[in-house]
């Protein structure tokens, strides 16, 4: 019998059934993630310092470059299955949409500071909860690398100085200490994400990054083996 005679006698395949996920393939969001970080960090450490005054040129890289990169990062990161990156870029990018509407408000007069019903410690118990998210998250950044632990311990330094300054609880030095911390923060990150981006164009170390360190990071490389 002829294939075809086979063919005709089994009669016509309609339909073909594939069953499982295909995955999308997704190029490492870091870069992104942390140029976003940088940039917005970078411009509003100079309001802080003194360098720049007031916040209105900021609103836009708080929105697009801290806020809407970072959230974009964590999307893909989501991808990757990869829960650190995920909730650190989209939960760092929920932060500066929520600043950049802050910095919006107060600079249209919605916000008037020191009048009835705008209490500034509200922000300042924001800054704490986003201090206390860090810190954990600093944990879990030793299971990274150490140039991301160093971003995210400066991150610490940050908050710490934003809600001390913020509630009242300490004097200039907490609000200067929030002010170096996060032009450190840039220039690391800048490092952190021209690291990611070069070692993995050209597929070997071109920025070192340091490796996961911290009892947890071997105890997890121990259960990998």
């Amino acid at each position: 019998m002829s294939k075809s005679n086979a063919s005709e006698k089994a009669g016509p395949i309609s339909e073909v059934r594939v069953s499982g996920h295909v995955q999308d393939l997704v190029a490492n969001p870091s870069p992104l993630g942390l140029l976003g970080l940088a940039m917005v960090t970078l411009v509003a450490s100079t309001q802080k310092l003194g360098i720049t005054d007031g916040v209105a040129y900021i609103i836009p890289w708080a929105i697009f470059l801290g806020a809407a990169a970072q959230f974009v990062a964590g999307l893909m990161d989501y991808k990757h299955d990869n829960t650190f990156g995920a909730t650190a870029f989209c939960g760092y990018g929920f932060f500066w949409f929520g600043v950049a509407m802050t910095w919006y408000m107060t600079v249209k007069g919605t916000i008037v500071p020191g009048t009835a019903g705008f209490d500034p410690h509200q922000l300042g118990y924001a800054f704490l909860g986003y201090f206390i998210f860090t810190v954990f998250m600093t944990v879990g950044a030793m299971g990274a690398n150490k140039v991301l632990f160093i971003i995210f311990f400066l991150i610490d330094l940050l908050f710490l100085g934003l809600f001390m300054s913020t509630l009242g609880w300490g004097g200039e030095a907490w609000h200067m200490l929030a002010a170096y911390s996060e032009m450190a923060i840039a220039i690391v990150s800048f490092y952190g994400s021209a690291a990611t981006v070069l070692n993995t164009h050209y597929g070997f170390t071109v920025l070192p990054v340091g490796a996961p360190f911290g009892s947890l990071a071997k105890k997890a490389a121990a259960l990998k083996k």
